[in-house]
């Protein structure tokens, strides 16, 4: 991973509000947390050229994958942390951030887990600090009791949602792009459920 920091960029808090030079250019930064093997943040840079892309994912097993769908594609609008999202403050100034993905993140079903999960309001609390006041969450999840606390989290943070959808692959949605775990549930014919939120 040394060997590629134009694509996994080390010491990102020496970026922290200046991550347009990184890009070298002005464009809407958009952020995905648990980016996994970087399917889905690879097909939106392939989709979406004028948009920088940023995906943290803390396991170093994990992101190996996507440092080398990346190398692979050259794209030059993708890059990777190896971070902690709980660190997230560290790596993005206030405001910086217009859109933020959370894609198939753990259920942490226990109740007793609560705080791990990534639409908790203690993570939201850190979103909100990162994203500018007109920016976007999108959430995506195979799993139904994750997305209706999700949905109750983020309305009861004052957030209002929209384009809920409770069978994403049935919806009039466009312009999806599937991560790998949702290629692999959609398969096997799971509903895929998605909202995106606003601050209001």
């Amino acid at each position: 991973m040394k060997q590629y920091p134009h694509i996994i960029v080390s010491n990102p808090s020496e970026h922290k509000g200046k991550w347009n030079q990184v890009f070298n250019n002005d464009h809407p930064i958009h952020v995905e947390v648990g980016t996994g093997k970087g399917q889905f943040l690879m097909g939106m840079g392939m989709l979406h050229p004028e948009v920088n892309y940023i995906g943290i994912e803390k396991y170093d097993s994990v992101i190996i994958t996507a440092l080398e769908r990346a190398i692979e594609s050259e794209q030059p609008n993708v890059k990777f942390l190896n971070e902690d999202v709980t660190n997230i403050l560290d790596y993005f100034d206030q405001g910086e951030v217009d859109r933020l993905f959370i894609n198939f993140t753990d259920p942490w079903p226990k109740n007793k887990h609560e705080k791990r999960r990534l639409t908790y309001k203690g993570f939201l609390d850190l979103y909100k600090q990162i994203l500018k006041p007109t920016g976007e969450i999108h959430f995506k999840t195979d799993n139904q009791g994750l997305f209706e606390y999700s949905l109750e989290s983020l309305s009861g943070y004052g957030m209002s949602l929209h384009n809920v959808s409770l069978d994403l692959h049935k919806s009039d949605i466009e312009g999806n792009v599937m991560t790998e775990y949702e290629e692999k549930f959609s398969q096997k014919g799971m509903r895929i459920y998605r909202c995106e939120a606003k601050f209001r």
